[in-house]
């Protein structure tokens, strides 16, 4: 079988296509074929060597995120059969309960390769059924950016209806909380240095937008925009240098979810967790299969559909990358393969 092979010195022009046997499923396991892979910002930090949870395989099977249909089952297999529609969740290992570090230590496309391949094995219970509405390429999208966006909200968040949310840029994360955001009944503000992509934001619910480049002080804006109360969530993906305006922009007793790093350097959470105005401030870091399920189940009867910006053919990923890279996405940018 093809699978591409990322070495830890080469970054994305070190990404090669290598031939490998194609695996076969033990005790407990399922072989599946690959149809579509998702590009996530972890996957351009680790091509980087800029990622900063845990040291990744070398040489590894990139990209955590693919769907597929099981092609074989592995002894002992009860749960799944040839034909289910499955996408792999991000940790192999943590199926229910707290993280720990064990569980870490089963991250697809880092600590253990991933699905940048034709073919690959995932433990039974961790490869989890995809909603029937969606295709394989938008299921692909789902098991880091989509489960992300649900834990923040839903699960550390107890998100209500008509309570309101703050979704900054327009990534794989902050889109699909809109998304959700959205189908709770959610009040949403979208923030973008792009008005084109804003205009977008609007199409799919987007109660309110904000342009960071002409608003800097965009925290400020939130408040206005809520009659000076501020919201209630805000999924903080931008890092050490957004933060500031995210405590400005969440009302007193609010609620704040670091989730990455874009703006260069991740916030500190510590240092967040001692602000004077008693707002929460969690992490996540994608999460169960059990939090996968029961988003599957909110995309199902939300009818949500998740928003794939660009196909590229598995010979074209390094493009794909570097699609990434330019940051000039809306959504996912997903491989086929």
């Amino acid at each position: 079988m093809r699978v591409y092979e990322l070495t830890q010195s080469g970054g994305i022009d070190g990404l090669r296509i290598v031939e490998r046997p194609t695996p076969r499923p033990g005790p407990g396991q399922v072989l599946v074929r690959v149809h579509a892979a998702s590009l996530n910002f972890r996957d351009l930090l680790i091509a980087k060597g800029r990622y900063r949870r845990g040291t990744p395989k070398d040489p590894l099977v990139p990209l955590s995120d693919g769907a597929g249909v099981i092609v074989e089952v592995g002894p002992g297999v009860r749960s799944r059969k040839a034909g289910d529609r499955v996408a792999g969740n991000f940790f192999q290992k943590w199926i229910d309960g707290p993280f720990d570090a064990g569980k870490a230590e089963s991250a697809l496309g880092g600590a253990i390769d991933g699905v940048l391949a034709e073919y690959v094995v995932f433990d039974e219970g961790a490869a989890v059924l995809v909603p029937p509405s969606l295709s394989l390429e938008e299921a692909a999208t789902l098991p880091c950016a989509a489960v992300t966006a649900w834990v923040a909200l839903f699960e550390l968040g107890g998100l209500k209806t008509r309570e309101s949310i703050v979704a900054m840029g327009t990534g794989g994360v902050s889109i699909f909380a809109l998304q959700l955001a959205k189908a709770a009944g959610a009040r949403v503000i979208l923030t973008s240095s792009q008005d084109g992509k804003l205009e977008r934001g609007k199409a799919l619910g987007a109660d309110d937008t904000i342009n960071y480049r002409t608003v800097p002080a965009w925290g400020d804006r939130v408040r206005e925009l809520t009659g000076g109360r501020g919201v209630d969530h805000i999924l903080e993906v931008g890092g050490d240098r957004t933060l500031p305006e995210s405590l400005r922009a969440v009302r007193d007793g609010g609620h704040i979810c670091l989730v990455g790093l874009l703006g260069g350097a991740p916030a500190d959470l510590v240092s967040a967790q001692k602000n004077p105005t008693g707002i929460r401030v969690d992490s996540v870091f994608v999460g169960s299969v059990r939090h996968f399920e029961a988003m599957n189940d909110a995309i199902e009867k939300g009818r949500i559909r998740p928003v794939v910006d660009r196909v590229f053919p598995f010979e074209q990923s390094r493009e794909a990358y570097r699609f990434l890279e330019r940051g000039d996405h809306f959504g996912k940018i997903v491989i086929v393969c």
